[in-house]
C-alpha cells in the first residue's frame, strides 16, 4: 500500500498545480497515519498469532472483535474510502492530472489519470482479500483455543487512538489540512516558476 500511496503524492507533484501539490501533501500525511496504524495492526497480530501468514489466519471478528474492527476501518481508510483522510490524498491527485499546469502534456497525464484510476480498483481488491482471509470466517483449528489470542487492550488504545481520530477527522472535514498546506504549495510553485520550471515541462515533450 506504500507504493501506491507515493505513486498518488507523485501524480499530484507532477501536475505542478495547487490542486494536486496539495492532494501530495495530504497524501503524505495521510499515508503517514494510515500506514502507521497498518503497522501497528500487523505487529498486534503477529503478537497475538505468532505469524503473519495470511494462509494460516482467519476468525479474527470472532476472536477479537475490535481488533477485526479497526483492522477493517485502517484497511478502508488505505484503499481511499470517502470520509476517511486517504480519500483526501488520492482522488483530487487524481483530478489534477486531468488538466495539469501549463506546458505540460496534457495527454500523457490523461492517460496517468486513468492508470491511477485503476489503481484504487487493485487497491480496493487486495485490501478486502486481506480482510476477507484475516477477519472473516471461522478461527482456524490450530489457533481456535490459544490463549494468546485476545482482544484490543489498554496500552494499544492509547497508541491506536489519537490516529483513528485523526484519521476520521482528516476524512471529515479535509479543510483543516488544506488550510495549512495551500500558502505553503501556492508559494513554492511561485518559487518553481520563477526559477525555470520551462526547462522540466520541455523535458517531458511540452
Amino acid at each position: 500500500s506504500s507504493v501506491a500511496h507515493m505513486g498518488f503524492v507523485m501524480l499530484g507533484i507532477a501536475t505542478l498545480t495547487d490542486f494536486g501539490l496539495n492532494a501530495a501533501m495530504f497524501g503524505m500525511v495521510a499515508h503517514g497515519l494510515i500506514t502507521g496504524m497498518l503497522f501497528f495492526l500487523a505487529g498486534s497480530v503477529k503478537e497475538r498469532y505468532h505469524t503473519l501468514e495470511i494462509r494460516r489466519l482467519g476468525g479474527l471478528l470472532v476472536q477479537a472483535p475490535r481488533l477485526g474492527w479497526i483492522l477493517g476501518y485502517a484497511s478502508m481508510a488505505s484503499l481511499g474510502l470517502p470520509g476517511l483522510a486517504g480519500f483526501w490524498g488520492e482522488f483530487p491527485a487524481i483530478l489534477a492530472s486531468y488538466q495539469p499546469a501549463p506546458g505540460l502534456p496534457v495527454e500523457t497525464f490523461r492517460t496517468f489519470m486513468v492508470v491511477a484510476a485503476i489503481g484504487t480498483v487493485l487497491a480496493a481488491a487486495y485490501l478486502l482479500w486481506l480482510l476477507q482471509r484475516t477477519a472473516m470466517g471461522e478461527p482456524p483449528a490450530e489457533f481456535a483455543d490459544d490463549p494468546h489470542i485476545h482482544d484490543v487492550e489498554t496500552p494499544e488504545w492509547l497508541a491506536w487512538t489519537p490516529l483513528l481520530i485523526l484519521i476520521l477527522v482528516l476524512g471529515v472535514a479535509p479543510g483543516l489540512l488544506f488550510e495549512i498546506t495551500d500558502p505553503a504549495v501556492g508559494q513554492a510553485l511561485d518559487n518553481c516558476l520563477r526559477q525555470g520550471c520551462d526547462i522540466a515541462t520541455t523535458a517531458l515533450g511540452g
